[in-house]
């Protein structure tokens, strides 16, 4: 931001004062601007507060790029005037035991520092003070290592601090609470000792600060799903976010199995049972107070017990069909498809593709009070107190196909099968759309036209299938570029070829690029966004539906009628600037003529 460096007598804590006249040194501020910070904090009690957040307050612009003076900008001007590097913290990068080792929490404090890599000749430390340097000596020796100082904002330090070792304290003192047994059993039976009170969900208080800094965190950074896994000697946390598995903490073994046991309890599992796989759910809320609920998965390992918990984010079922990621052409063949009064409609795709929320989506906008709406799933993903919710439970034998028999019986308008995965449930979304129902179901399948086949292969007449399947829409998520930091770039043209054939669409003049900034993670997405292939069953199409149906065939006349692509929705997408060329072909199967 500015080539200025500071003088090398300032050695000394920063004041506003030296701050501010740096700055119009440099040229970033005028002198005005200085004058008028300096006065409006001249009365303020402005001693725990950084002169960099006083500044960024004040909601100036630079004079030399016209970008905002932000506090993390003013903290890279900082660091080149300083003379040392710029450092983002970012959480999911740092080894917070190991951070927490390199000195105490007091010491951090007082002089505002933070660990924030360890390597093997040297230590990383961050501080919002370049200048000072009273304890350098004195850490350097007690780590035995070279100090390597970087500059990171004073907000981050300050918060992360606090994080960083609370957790790291509740880990510590939650392992030492439950003895140093070294059997599975024997752990085991210690943890029960936590909950061993009048209340038996009173869990240990230690594992309960553990759980609410994984919830809030896991809010906090955007993940959909929190895996909890146990491995030989530690338990390893991974966050998903925008569809890629990051790696967040790892607690030492025991307090591994405490912490899925009080989310156990939160879900209202049986914590004793850790032979079966079990269910559950859980609802609590955001850090801007809004409700979010996760479902909870547990599965037995060799190592103990997994869990994964599914974060479903009640706003996904306001969002529109633009902002799932559907064209305008998308939206048309679509509510063509479902604004019929009754038949099939199918969306299918692998798990993780989005399913979910495109049904959830589609049946809030066909929920009205004039209609009864009803589904069967395994489990319940949201909760919606417009429909009427119905969950599968093997152990009583309530399966999809006797639960679809049972809402005949409820004159129901609309009905939603979680997943067609048999004859007789595909046999009753047959009853059920001929005697007059509109039903929605899922199928794993690799594309829309595949949908026909398997029904066939599970043993639907295609005399059925004619007469009750509208349209299949199959489905993916890609990851959206950041708005933030992307850029315009050249095509590369085997690769835009490899996205569009066989189709030779033109090669759009520029699409943009990944380049990584802090809203990013530095990775270039932020999101994700449905790429869609909508199948429209009528006329020719439907003709063809016989015993003698072949796939590739059905597949080329649906192209003829104007379904497009996986691939060729993913490269409108890539022309519109929203994704990457590698993006759309990495998560979409390849196109087929």
């Amino acid at each position: 931001m500015g080539n200025l460096r500071a003088p090398a007598p300032l050695r000394s804590t920063l004041t506003l004062r030296d701050l501010a006249t740096a700055l119009v040194t440099s040229g970033e501020i005028s002198q005005e601007e200085a004058d008028r910070i300096l006065k409006a904090n001249m009365a303020a009690d402005t001693d725990r507060r950084h002169p960099l957040e006083l500044v960024a307050q004040a909601s100036l612009k630079s004079l030399k790029s016209g970008h905002n003076l932000d506090l993390e900008r003013l903290t890279q001007w900082l660091a080149e005037w300083a003379g040392q590097p710029w450092y983002h913290i970012d959480p999911l990068k740092i080894d917070t035991p190991s951070i927490a080792r390199v000195m105490s929490y007091a010491f951090a404090q007082r002089h505002g520092i933070l660990a924030v890599e360890i390597r093997p000749d040297e230590v990383l430390i961050a501080s919002a003070e370049p200048f000072k340097s009273d304890w350098e000596s004195n850490l350097r020796q007690a780590v035995q290592k070279d100090i390597h100082r970087v500059v990171a904002n004073p907000e981050d330090i300050r918060r992360y601090t606090v994080e960083f070792y609370q957790l790291a304290n509740s880990v510590s003192k939650a392992g030492g609470r439950q003895g140093g047994g070294s059997a599975g059993n024997q752990n085991f039976e210690q943890l029960l000792d936590l909950g061993a009170s009048e209340n038996p969900d009173a869990n240990d208080q230690h594992v309960v600060k553990i759980v609410d800094w994984l919830l809030q965190y896991a809010f906090d950074q955007r993940a959909s799903d929190i895996h909890i896994e146990p491995r030989r000697t530690i338990t390893q946390v991974r966050f998903r976010i925008d569809g890629v598995l990051h790696n967040v903490y790892e607690f030492p073994g025991q307090v591994g199995v405490a912490v899925t046991s009080r989310l156990k309890i939160l879900g209202r599992l049986n914590v004793a049972e850790k032979r079966r796989p079990q269910d559950g759910r859980i609802k609590t809320r955001k850090p801007d107070n809004s409700e979010v609920e996760l479902r909870l998965a547990t599965m037995p390992t060799a190592f103990g017990e997994k869990m994964v918990m599914r974060i479903f984010d009640p706003e996904v079922l306001l969002k529109s069909y633009e902002q799932l990621g559907f064209s305008k052409e998308d939206r048309e063949r679509w509510h063509d498809i479902t604004d019929r009064p009754h038949g099939i409609v199918l969306v299918t795709g692998p798990t993780g593709s989005g399913k979910t929320t495109t049904l959830y989506s589609t049946l809030k906008q066909l929920a009205s009070p004039e209609v009864n709406l009803c589904t069967i799933e395994d489990p319940i993903e949201m909760v919606e107190p417009a429909f009427n919710q119905m969950q599968v439970q093997t152990n009583i034998e309530l399966t999809f196909a006797s639960g679809v028999r049972a809402l005949l019986r409820q004159d129901p308008d609309i009905i939603m099968i979680g997943e067609i995965r048999d004859l007789e449930t595909a046999e009753m979304a047959v009853q059920a759309a001929l005697t007059g129902h509109l039903v929605l179901s899922t199928l794993h399948t690799n594309d829309a036209p595949s949908a026909i086949t398997r029904l066939m292969e599970l043993g639907i007449p295609p005399y059925l299938i004619r007469a009750t399947v509208l349209g299949v829409m199959a489905q993916r998520l890609a990851r959206t570029l950041c708005p933030h930091c992307k850029a315009p770039g050249p095509v590369d043209d085997q690769a835009w070829k490899s996205l569009t054939r066989p189709w030779k669409a033109p090669a759009p003049e520029q699409v943009y690029q990944p380049v990584g900034c802090l809203e990013c993670r530095n990775t270039g997405y932020y999101g994700r966004a449905g790429v869609y292939e909508i199948l429209k069953l009528s006329g020719d199409l439907s003709a063809q539906i016989t015993d003698q149906c072949e796939l590739e065939q059905l597949r080329l006349d649906a192209y003829k009628a104007g379904m497009k692509s996986l691939r060729l929705s993913g490269a409108q997408k890539v022309a519109a600037g929203q994704t990457t060329i590698e993006e759309i072909l990495r998560v979409t199967p390849e196109s087929q003529r």
